[in-house]
C-alpha cells in the first residue's frame, strides 16, 4: 500500500477579485503548506470548492500541483461524483497529469445502496492504477458507508484508503488505511495507528499538526491547544472560515463562490480572535 503521508492538506482554491482562478496564489499555498507540516494536498475537494469548479477548472489545478510539487510532496486528486461515468473520467484524467492518488467521496444526493457502492468503486478502480481514496462524510452526502461495507469495498484492487468524517465509525477496518476527515479526529486516528489526516487546520497550524505524528507524547496536549482554532474552523460552513484566516494572515486566496459567501462579520472576529489567542496573528498585520 502505497504511504501518501500522514499530514495532507485539503488546500483551498485561491480565486481573484473577478471570482477566477488564481493560480499564482495556488502555487504560493502549495509551497507553503508543504513547507510547514504537510506532506502533500488533495486538490479541488470540498474545501478546494469542487463544486463550483468546471472541470477544466478542475483539472489546471491538478496539472499545477503535480508540475509544482515541492520535492516529493503528495498530490491526490478529488474526482469523486455521483455520476460514475464522470468519476471515472475525472479519475482517469488526472492520473495521467500525474496524481499520486484520488479521493473519491461517496455518491450524493441519489444515494445508492450497496451494491450500487461497490460497483461504484469498481468501475473507479479501473479507471486508475493509483491508490483510490474513499471518503466517508455522511454530514454532506446523505450517505454513511458502515464499516463492514468499507471492508468490503477494500477487496477491490487498489481501494487502498478511506477519508473517514464519521467520528461514530472510527475504528480499524480490514484492509484499509484510515485518514482523519476532520480536524479534532486527528488524535484519535494517530492513537490508533492509522496513517494520518486529510486537514483543514493544517493550512495554518501545519507545523502543530505535525508534531502530533512526530511527538505522540505530546500528541494530547497539541490538540487541546488547538481545540479552539478547530471549533473556529467550524463556525460556518468550510471553506469560508479557513479563507477568511489565511486572508488575515496575509495569504491571497479571495472569496468563496457563489452559493458559498465571505464571512461575515460575526463569523470573522470568530476566526480572528482564535487566532490571536493561539499567537498567530502576531507580525501577520491584521
Amino acid at each position: 500500500m502505497p504511504e501518501l503521508g500522514p499530514i495532507l492538506t485539503a488546500i483551498v482554491t485561491p480565486f481573484d477579485d473577478d471570482l477566477a482562478l488564481d493560480e499564482t496564489a495556488f502555487v504560493d499555498l502549495l509551497h507553503h503548506v508543504c513547507a510547514h507540516g504537510s506532506d502533500g494536498v488533495v486538490v479541488a475537494a470540498t474545501t478546494g470548492e469542487a463544486p463550483t469548479l468546471t472541470d477544466e477548472e478542475h483539472l489546471r489545478l491538478v496539472e499545477l500541483a503535480v508540475a509544482e510539487r515541492p520535492g516529493e510532496a503528495t498530490i491526490v486528486a478529488s474526482t469523486g461524483s455521483n455520476d460514475t461515468r464522470h468519476a471515472c473520467a475525472m479519475t482517469a484524467r488526472v492520473t495521467q497529469l500525474g496524481a499520486d492518488a484520488v479521493l473519491s467521496v461517496t455518491p450524493y444526493y441519489n444515494k445508492p445502496n450497496a451494491r450500487g457502492l461497490v460497483r461504484h468503486y469498481e468501475e473507479v478502480s479501473r479507471a486508475t492504477d493509483r491508490p483510490v481514496v474513499l471518503y466517508n462524510i455522511p454530514s454532506r452526502t446523505a450517505l454513511d458507508i458502515p464499516n463492514e461495507l468499507l471492508a468490503e469495498l477494500a477487496q477491490i484492487d487498489r481501494v487502498d484508503y478511506v477519508k473517514q468524517a464519521n467520528a461514530d465509525n472510527l475504528a480499524p477496518v480490514d484492509g484499509l488505511r484510515i485518514l482523519a476527515g476532520n480536524d479534532d479526529l486527528l488524535a484519535d486516528v494517530l492513537d490508533l495507528g492509522e496513517a494520518g489526516g486529510i486537514l483543514v487546520a493544517s493550512h495554518i497550524v501545519g507545523d502543530e499538526m505535525r508534531a502530533m505524528v512526530d511527538e505522540p507524547e505530546r500528541r494530547r496536549e497539541i490538540h487541546d491547544g488547538l481545540s479552539e482554532l478547530f471549533a473556529a474552523l467550524a463556525v460556518t460552513t468550510n471553506p469560508i472560515p479557513i479563507k477568511a484566516a489565511l486572508e488575515l494572515l496575509g495569504h491571497r486566496v479571495g472569496a468563496p463562490r457563489l452559493p458559498l459567501v465571505a464571512a461575515d462579520e460575526h463569523e470573522r472576529d470568530v476566526v480572528r480572535g482564535a487566532l490571536e489567542r493561539h499567537g498567530l496573528l502576531a507580525g501577520a498585520g491584521a
